[in-house]
């Protein structure tokens, strides 16, 4: 299924997840072009890059139940926070490679299939993955795109978030995730009941099979408002654990993370720049028109952070008001 188009012209958790970008800041140019050529790309194995110049496309994986990172639409076409970034991409490498690779998106069961497809090759990138130390050894992550964090969907009266409220609960986790690994030392006693996908451990929740879902903060809460599940909440208010969502990719690809990382920034700086097209491509997600209805003066300051990180910051004035008529 390739990511929907037509394509905008511009747009289609220990190390933390900034780990390293001062040295991709040497790599990255700044936000007024790449100049980067496909040619001498490394001769021993092949990259990304070479896979997807071979084959004319690279393939993106990700799951679609996890609004508003990814989902699918009334046509069955995937969209999200996830799936703008990744149109950014798309254009950013038809830019650098001439239009010879386009991105071509490919649906997986869960984040655990979305992270073996890319460490194995079976595919280039994938976005809106949660970090940790233990997939940072299998993958490699670019900047971040967001925040989240670890929390419980319940809409049990007797949890309150606490570890010990968990104890003897049926607590849902999917297979694979960030929850999954984290329950058995939140609560040794907990009840661990594994599911094959997000979309699963929901219907379980909605059912009352499981007292609640412990997982990625923006995927529960997306799903909790899309499917208006009533009475839930999502517990603690501060998160279990922090960490940065990002993109993706297989290890040792620098000419192909420069590229990803360089779509991402471009996007960040389009948003804190006031772009219309910036602002559609987030706002509708993960700002304040998404369903977490976070406000836009929060999607600025984390923009901002993230970019002075790697660089000085310079932004376009804004455009002058037009005179009236």
């Amino acid at each position: 299924m390739p990511l929907p188009s037509p394509l905008p012209a511009a747009p289609a958790g220990g190390r933390d997840p900034r780990r390293g970008q001062r040295r991709r800041a040497a790599a990255l140019p700044l936000l007024a072009g790449l100049a980067l050529a496909w040619a001498p790309l490394a001769a021993s194995a092949q990259t990304v890059l070479e896979r997807a110049i071979s084959s004319g496309e690279l393939v993106m994986v990700g799951t679609t139940d996890v609004p508003p990172l990814m989902s699918l639409d009334a046509k069955g076409q995937p969209v999200g926070y996830g799936v703008e970034v990744g149109k950014r991409i798309d254009a950013e490498l038809q830019a650098v490679l001439g239009g010879k690779v386009r991105i071509r998106f490919v649906p997986v069961a869960n984040t655990a299939a979305m992270i073996d497809a890319v460490a194995n090759g079976g595919a280039g990138l994938a976005c809106g993955v949660p970090f940790s130390w233990e997939r940072e050894m299998a993958v490699d992550f670019s900047l971040p795109i967001g925040l989240s964090g670890l929390r419980l969907l319940t809409t049990s009266a007797g949890l309150d978030g606490s570890a010990s409220s968990l104890q003897g609960r049926r607590i849902g986790v999917v297979q694979g995730s960030l929850g999954a690994t984290a329950l058995p030392s939140l609560q040794p006693a907990a009840k661990a009941v594994s599911f094959n996908s997000l979309d699963a451990a929901f219907v379980a929740l909605q059912r009352g099979q499981v007292d609640g879902l412990l997982g990625d903060s923006i995927s529960l809460a997306g799903l909790s408002q899309t499917r208006q599940l009533k009475g839930a909440r999502l517990l603690p208010s501060e998160p279990y654990s922090s960490y940065g969502v990002g993109c993706i990719l297989p290890q040792n690809n620098s000419d192909f993370e420069n590229i990803v990382n360089l779509a991402i920034a471009k996007l960040q700086t389009a948003y804190l720049e006031g772009r219309p097209d910036a602002i559609a491509a987030v706002d509708p997600w993960i700002g304040p028109t998404g369903v977490l209805g976070i406000p836009a003066s929060q999607v600025r300051t984390f923009f901002q952070i993230n970019l002075i990180n790697l660089e000085p910051l310079l932004l376009a004035p804004p455009a002058a008001p037009k005179p009236a008529p």
